[in-house]
């Protein structure tokens, strides 16, 4: 008789040490209203934190600019990437179909593991697999300052190369005065947001700022719940020459897995909140779920920052940054051969069922900086990193059906990873009209890993990544850019598994226009990304739920980018955005019934030809503001190989939100309701899936038949969140 092991639940004081935190922070905020008595204001620095790896609007480059303001209104508990979802080019999906929990996003049809991100211009980006985790960093949205998308190659930036688009996140700097905040949202599908931030204000040149959350949910699919916990910590030293900034914050997760969508199209009409993961038979034939088929994985980041003014014209930064994670997913497995985990028979049986975990303990650390030259016509910057990560992979079984072993590790690897890089980055005014952008970077990457997939690595790349482009102020309203950039990218941990090992190689060309008056702000620009050795989403998931990627050869993108503001009136604003695009291998091979096939040219996979997006924002008022929120998202292949059966549909999804602030005058100073309607019109659409294809002999003996199978990722209907801050 099948028997199961203990359900281990972490109880114990977590909501205590929540609010013991809480009056910490009560305590420290008051004590800051009577330190702001003696501040004097003082001409500081601004941020270059960030500054060598951002675009200014005189570049050349394609990229979009969010404010904390503009996050704000929507930020109840929803992650990073949905936040991000109306911007020109961008695609979101989430596995628990809400928004909350592991939430991804595509720009220009590149994956996160294709998307630069940096925090305060440190990499944020895995060093192995190369994707980013929001999910790690719950409620970072609250600690932001500001967000820059950019679009295609962009400037040089630290961390992996970007082959689809760079996103830089800037947290808070210091704020003058002292300020409180407490926030709380609830939603469907029990969802809860409760945040706690405070800031001293600048008192003697110092200040600090701290935040601490929890988001919890239940999730649209069945048992995709998520319990997360982030803080955020800033200290600075201002003076009118220097900055010294001092952060730590990072998160613990545990979100139920939803990582396999639905392959069953009845479930998929009929049962759309269908999980198959923790999915077993007991020993009378009924179907369970074990209740910690969960994902546990907990970061912590420290960062220092030092800019310091040299002259009028010349500004320095260092930074040093260290991250540690270590986590685990578990994982109820059925019929497993006990050999494969090097485990002895039972009685002669060498079949079990059994529960594994999975770990990762790693950690991250190295040094960024630049120098910074500026004068009227020239701006310089010199700069690079050096980083080093260090990754222990190993699984242990902790449970099978007839005997508990003793602290087994059936597997024990290790990858570790050096990352060199610097540049040099000038624009220079030829003219006042006329600036000219040239940006050289020069990069190492030194990898070596092991593992029970594929034999040992241990490899070194060398890449020169070019860069230069112009820009033309025609006039007050209208202004021209040319950009071509390269950009080369090593394979992932799993690439070397799935033997696509070929660094890739990517020619960017961007021509755009900018149009800029009072009433309306537009930005259009054309793209031809010309790839070799481009690392594709095949459109398969491999055993745990990672997407597998395949050397496409040959393979391009090309399209058109528009992105505006316009305001009817001065109480009614219009920001839509479009992107039309075509995304093609070249001569694309496939091995179909047995034989190898030149399929032409066929769509790049999760690449829609066509993507929409528009915020329409009514303001009555100053403290009142409602917008309607809308995507659509064209029809796209899940594979490469333009099959019907692997089309995902498109979708147009529709979301309201209403943000009203009470101004007070004592004691509280405001009081923010936000409210959050998502898919309003209560669309059923599936933001996801997968695609993918055996050889079957079987059925038709003395020939090869190729059976494809799909996967999809329903996500919610309606479904709202509320949320009450209050600021004092």
């Amino acid at each position: 008789m099948k028997t199961l092991p203990k359900n281990c639940c972490h109880k114990g004081t977590k909501s205590q040490r929540f609010f013991n935190l809480f009056f910490i922070l009560f305590s420290l905020f008051s004590f800051s209203q009577e330190a702001q008595k003696d501040t004097t204001k003082i001409n500081t620095l601004n941020d270059v934190i960030v500054s060598s790896v951002r675009a200014k609007d005189k570049n050349p480059i394609t990229f979009t600019n969010v404010s904390k303001q503009e996050l704000a209104p929507r930020n109840l508990g929803q992650d990073i990437p949905i936040l991000l979802n109306y911007l020109p080019s961008v695609v979101t999906t989430t596995d628990a179909g809400n928004g909350i929990g592991y939430t991804y996003m595509r720009v220009r049809g590149a994956d996160g593991s294709r998307i630069n991100v940096t925090l305060n211009g440190i990499p944020f980006n895995d060093s192995e697999s190369q994707g980013t985790f929001f999910v790690n960093l719950p409620d970072f949205a609250s600690s932001l300052e500001s967000v820059q998308l950019q679009r295609g190659v962009g400037t040089s930036t630290n961390g992996a190369g970007a082959f689809g688009a760079s996103l830089n996140l800037q947290t808070k700097s210091f704020q003058e005065k002292a300020y409180a905040e407490i926030s709380n949202a609830v939603g469907s599908f029990a969802s809860r947001k409760h945040t706690l931030a405070f800031g001293t204000g600048l008192h003697n040149n110092f200040e600090m700022n701290a935040r601490i959350s929890n988001i919890a949910s239940d999730g649209f699919i069945d048992r995709a719940s998520s319990n997360m916990f982030g803080y955020f910590f800033n200290a600075n030293y201002i003076t009118d020459k220097s900055q010294i900034k001092f952060m730590a914050f990072g998160g613990k997760e545990k979100t139920y897995q939803a990582w396999y969508g639905i392959e069953d199209p009845e479930k998929l009409q009929n049962d759309r909140t269908f999980n198959p993961a923790g999915m077993f038979t007991d020993a009378f034939g009924n179907i369970q779920f074990y209740d910690d088929e969960t994902d546990n994985y907990g970061q912590n980041h420290f960062q220092l920052h030092w800019s310091e003014k040299w002259s009028d014209k010349w500004i320095s930064n260092v930074a040093f940054h260290y991250t540690i994670g270590k986590g685990y997913f578990e994982q109820y497995r059925e019929d497993e051969n006990l050999a494969d985990y090097n485990l002895p028979a039972f009685n002669g049986n060498s079949i079990s069922d059994l529960v594994r975990k999975r770990w990762l303990d790693n950690v991250f650390f190295g040094t960024t900086f630049s120098l910074n030259y500026k004068t009227a016509k020239t701006d310089l910057l010199i700069g690079g990193a050096a980083n080093r990560y260090l990754g222990n992979h190993f699984g242990e079984v902790v449970w099978t059906q007839n005997y508990v072993p003793n602290a087994n590790r059936y597997y024990d690897d290790f990858g570790n990873k050096d990352d060199i890089n610097f540049y040099t980055k000038a624009s220079y005014n030829i003219t006042n009209k006329l600036n000219l952008f040239t940006d050289l970077q020069y990069r190492m990457v030194f990898y070596e890993a092991t593992s029970v997939k594929f034999s040992d690595v241990n490899d070194t790349f060398r890449f020169f990544n070019p860069k230069a482009g112009l820009s033309y102020q025609l006039n007050d309203k209208n202004s021209f850019y040319g950009y071509f950039g390269i950009a080369n990218k090593e394979p992932r941990r799993d690439d070397y598994e799935n033997g696509s090992v070929k660094p890739e190689r990517l020619f960017d060309y961007e021509l755009g226009w900018k149009y800029n008056t009072k009433k309306v702000k537009l930005s259009a620009n054309a793209f031809y990304m010309n790839y070799k050795d481009q690392l594709v989403l095949t459109g398969a998931l491999n055993d745990v739920g990672a997407p597998i990627f395949t050397n496409s050869g040959k393979s391009y993108r090309v399209g058109l980018e528009v992105e505006s503001s316009i305001a009817i009136t001065n109480k009614l604003i219009l920001n839509p955005n479009v992107t039309l695009s075509q995304n093609k291998n070249r001569d694309f091979y496939f091995q179909r019934d047995g034989q190898l096939q030149n399929l032409g040219n066929t769509d790049i996979a999760f690449s829609p030809n066509f993507v929409f997006g528009n915020q329409l924002v009514f303001m009555p008022t100053n403290n009142f503001q409602i917008s309607f929120l809308s995507k659509y998202v064209g029809e796209q292949f899940m594979g490469n190989i333009d099959s019907n059966r692997s089309k995902l549909d498109a979708y147009f999804v529709n979301d309201l939100n209403i943000n009203y602030e009470w101004k007070l005058n004592k004691g509280i100073k405001s009081i923010v309701f936000s409210g959050l309607v998502n898919n309003i019109f209560n669309l059923e659409y599936e933001s996801n899936g997968y695609f993918y294809t055996y050889d079957d002999d079987w059925s038709n003996p003395g020939s090869t038949t190729t059976i494809e199978g799909t996967g999809y990722y329903p996500q919610a209907g309606i479904n709202f969140l509320f949320g009450v801050n209050l600021k004092f």
